[in-house]
């Protein structure tokens, strides 16, 4: 058996892109799925920048339900699926095959933030459109109104690709709204950010994704426009994850096919996580415990 695999066995991947793309994919939703259950995986979150995954999520389930993966999906408003808007919320809660398939989470841009398009280098024209809470700390609408959406059809409330600050407006304002299952993705945040994330609720998240190869050439995340992601190292991922401490929650964010499949990723992801000394049962907390309790897998 290679090494890892056992980190497998019950592990929930909230953030898997193999829904359809500009860029190749790794694989499809259909054999996403049939890898991770024949690891003894749980549960896949399917994550696309172009519309609400939930209605795949929902297709998948009731070809391969039967294979013992839970596959749920969500909203990412970026303006390819509707923009930061309510309505486009609205409609992905009940988005799918019937009563309890609609989306699990509903996020803020990913590659319409502020914060993302100055770091991949946008033109002004497109900075202007985007996404971004105000230094004041003011959380614009319809954010608050999506934040008691997802209170209401306790889901998840995705912070996107905004900067640690914003996030940390963001996490006040859901706590403040009794919005309790938040995820922010962390891995460039500060280590204090991190921990004032947790001590508000939030989940912060860490992907393989930004320590691979794959950040070496331009890609395509929305649009035709080619970006690098910022390459990071493990030795500088690690004082971030260790200031969340047992609470955060580990993905892949594979699907791209200068990647493994998702579930090769996240075994060597876990393995070099290993290598730099954290636990195996912290690392099994982050990958099967956490992500079920955010996502509601199996509950």
């Amino acid at each position: 058996m290679r090494p890892g695999l056992s980190y497998l066995n019950g592990a929930v991947d909230v953030h898997v892109h193999v829904c359809p793309h500009l860029n190749g994919r790794s694989a499809n939703v259909f054999e996403a799925v049939r890898q991770a259950a024949a690891l003894g995986m749980r549960g896949l979150g399917l994550m696309d920048n172009f519309q609400n995954s939930s209605g795949y999520a929902a297709l998948v389930m009731q070809e391969l339900g039967h294979l013992g993966v839970e596959v749920f999906g969500g909203l990412i408003m970026q303006p390819t699926a509707g923009g930061v808007s309510y309505e486009a919320a609205r409609n992905a809660v009940d988005y799918g095959y019937g009563p309890g398939t609609g989306a699990r989470f509903l996020s803020l841009p990913t590659h319409h933030t502020h914060a993302e398009a100055l770091r991949e280098g946008r033109s002004p024209a497109f900075l202007e459109t985007t996404f971004r809470v105000p230094s004041s700390g003011k959380v614009p609408d319809p954010v608050p109104a999506i934040m008691d959406l997802c209170a209401e059809r306790d889901i998840v409330f995705d912070c996107g690709h905004v900067s640690g600050p914003e996030a940390l407006a963001l996490a006040e304002e859901a706590r403040r709204r009794g919005t309790t299952r938040v995820r922010c993705h962390a891995q460039r945040y500060e280590p204090d950010e991190i921990a004032a994330l947790v001590a508000l609720g939030a989940v912060p998240e860490f992907s393989f994704f930004l320590l691979t190869h794959a950040t070496q050439v331009g890609l395509t995340h929305v649009d035709a426009e080619k970006h690098r992601a910022p390459f990071q190292t493990v030795d500088d991922l690690a004082p971030r994850l260790r200031a969340a401490g047992r609470h955060a929650v580990l993905s892949s964010d594979a699907g791209i096919a200068l990647l493994p499949e998702p579930a090769e990723a996240l075994r060597e992801f876990l393995l070099l996580l290993e290598a730099q000394g954290f636990a195996e049962a912290d690392l099994k907390a982050m990958i099967s415990e956490n992500p079920a309790r955010l996502f509601r897998v199996g509950g």
